[in-house]
Order: structure tokens, then sequence, then C-alpha cells
């Protein structure tokens, strides 16, 4: 079976021998791959640079069954995103990237537009406002890509127009904003007109034009709906938004 190739990014990386490793890529054209690299720890391996989390680079792999272990027959590191080694806001937010890929990608499902969401945000990672704003881009971009895209311009409860007057409240299992009900146990998902304006800006523009706060509540309630939507917690997510906050 012939090997392809595909620009991938290393989200997960086990030992598997003394001398070999197991490997999981977020592959541009081919999703999730999981994948065995024999001898990667040897120094005359065909593995240039070495297989590291949160790296970049051609990926060479014998592809299988769905359920099989992908054969790596090559590496070739092309890009480290050092500002997530120099910053600890930089640091938790490329972890909580790379565990959202794990829990929302399937194996061998592409979604070439995430890959390049995924890669302009690494590469926007730096200091707290850069890594608030490479992460409310990146977690946009992932909702829109899995199919739980926020609707932001109509009522998820009434249909119509969505009024900004008012409590707003955003509803997680109807995806989108709406009205706060006297009594409602929904209170907790009270945001403010602003969060919905930079949402608007983000799906539009794509480069919010707001304060750093601003950005981080945004941020923050998109980070509440993955965890809604994947059905678990994802606590590197945690992480990344309390390193984030002052």
């Amino acid at each position: 079976m012939p090997a392809v190739h595909d620009d991938a990014i290393c989200i997960r990386l086990w030992d598997w021998s003394e001398t070999s490793q197991t490997v999981s890529l977020f592959c541009r054209s081919h999703g999730v791959v999981r994948g065995l690299a024999k001898g990667a720890k040897r120094e005359d391996a065909r593995f240039s640079g070495g297989f590291e989390l949160f790296t970049r680079g051609q990926a060479g792999m014998i592809l299988k069954n769905a359920d099989a272990m992908a054969t790596l027959t090559g590496w070739d590191l092309s890009e480290t995103f050092p500002a997530a080694r120099r910053s600890l806001p930089a640091f938790y937010s490329s972890m909580a990237m790379l565990d959202l890929v794990h829990h929302m990608v399937r194996d061998h499902d592409p979604h070439p537009a995430l890959f390049d969401g995924f890669l302009r945000a690494s590469r926007r990672l730096g200091e707290r406002e850069e890594s608030i704003g490479a992460l409310l881009d990146f977690l946009w971009t992932l909702l829109s890509e899995a199919g739980f895209r926020p609707e932001l311009e109509s009522d998820v409860r009434s249909g119509e127009a969505l009024n900004t007057g008012g409590v707003l409240v955003f509803d997680p299992r109807s995806g989108g904003f709406t009205h706060s009900r006297l009594g409602a146990a929904d209170e907790q998902w009270r945001v403010r007109v602003q969060t919905l304006h930079v949402l608007r800006q983000l799906a539009g523009a794509g480069t919010p034009s707001c304060g750093v706060e601003d950005a981080l509540r945004a941020a923050k309630l998109l980070g509440a709906y993955v965890r809604e939507t994947a059905g678990a917690p994802v606590g590197s997510l945690g992480d990344a938004f309390r390193a984030l906050t002052v």
C-alpha cells in the first residue's frame, strides 16, 4: 500500500517501546490520524526533527482501515510555534486547542478549514492579549466546522430577529441567543450585549474590534458552549481561561 503525505500537527504522543512512538496527528486532508512511528527515537530515524507536541510537519503515512493504526513512514518538521514555549497564556491556550481537536474531530474526518484556523491561531499566540484573540478565533472556527456555529441574528426561541434590548441569555440546547424568562434556570448563561456584538464581528470581518476583556468574555462563552457540545469537561480549557484571566 503506497504512503500518502500530508501537512500535519502533532496533537498526542506516547512512547510505544524503547525506540518507537505512537503519534496522533491532525492532518489537513486526512483529519486525525493515529499511527505508529517505528524507530522514531533512534538517532538514524527517518523522522527529521523528531515528534513533539504542538509542532507542524510533513507526515508520510500508510493508511489502513478506520480502526487500524496507520504506519508512519516519515516526518519532516517545519514549524514549532515558539510563543507557546515562552508564554504561559500561550502555552495553556495551545494545550486547550490540542485537546479540543482531540475531543471534537473524528478519526479520518478531514476539516481543512479547521486545520487552517488551528494554524492561524497557533501563529497568533503570544502574551495575554494575543492569546485571547487566538483562542477566540479558534473556538469560533471549531464550532463552525463541527456544525455547532451559534445563531447570532435570530432569537432561537421565537425565530424572530434578535432584539438586543432587555436581558440576553445564551441557550446551549438551541445554539444561540434569546431573552431571559423570569425565573428560568438559564440565568447562568446570561450574557452582555457586547458579547453578541463581538461574535457578530468575528463571524463577519473575522477580527473583532473590541477590548481585551470583551474578547475574553466572548471566548469564555464559546468555551462553555464547546464543553456542552463535547459532552465532557475539557480540563485544559479551564486551565487556559485561568491563565488568561487577570
